[in-house]
């Protein structure tokens, strides 16, 4: 086969795993492992199934990014997401944002915009400040008589600034691929 086969043929085969519900991370996986055995495939060499050098290169690679110790402080972004949404946090802190704003024109959006840039620093992560303010701030401002198109814009910036606010986790990954301070 071809290269351009080989990539239109992974291509189809990762949407079409997608699509049947697989956990992108682990369809990733199984992809890199299936179609790098392929790519160092040697009949002659080879004594067994696993005498491919990919599971070789797989094992430095996971080794090499667990000891990567600018690495470590992801699962501590989650973890503290974790726990700052398990303790209701971000509510009490948009309710009192809202309230300590609420002389000012468009204090729900002022605050929930607040609300976003706190925990995006506390985070890190645009999807999970999204989907919290989305099922917090939304329906409230809604309610209150924001337009819908605004009271989604004001969310969906606010949680942009969790990439642009550091330390965010992407900061993080490209300190550790640069190899530079994520300081």
């Amino acid at each position: 086969m071809t290269d351009p086969q080989i990539a239109i043929m992974m291509l189809s085969l990762f949407i079409v795993v997608v699509l049947l519900g697989f956990p992108i991370a682990f369809t990733l996986i199984a992809m890199g492992l299936g179609f790098g055995y392929y790519a160092y495939y040697d009949a002659d060499r080879m004594q067994s199934v696993f005498d491919n050098r990919i599971f070789d290169l797989f094992v430095q690679n996971t080794f090499s990014v667990m000891s990567n110790e600018v690495l470590v402080a992801i699962p501590l972004f989650l973890f503290m997401g974790y726990v700052v949404e398990r303790a209701n946090i971000v509510n009490r802190l948009f309710f009192s944002l809202q309230l300590a704003a609420r002389h000012l024109p468009g204090s729900m959006a002022v605050a929930a915009l607040a609300t976003c840039a706190l925990f995006a620093t506390a985070t890190g992560i645009v999807g999970a400040v999204v989907t919290l303010m989305g099922l917090l701030a939304f329906p409230v401002m809604l309610r209150a008589g924001y337009d819908q198109r605004f009271a989604a814009g004001v969310i969906c910036a606010g949680g942009c600034l969790g990439i642009l606010i550091p330390p965010s986790i992407m900061l993080i990954v490209y300190a550790a691929i640069a190899q530079v301070s994520p300081v």
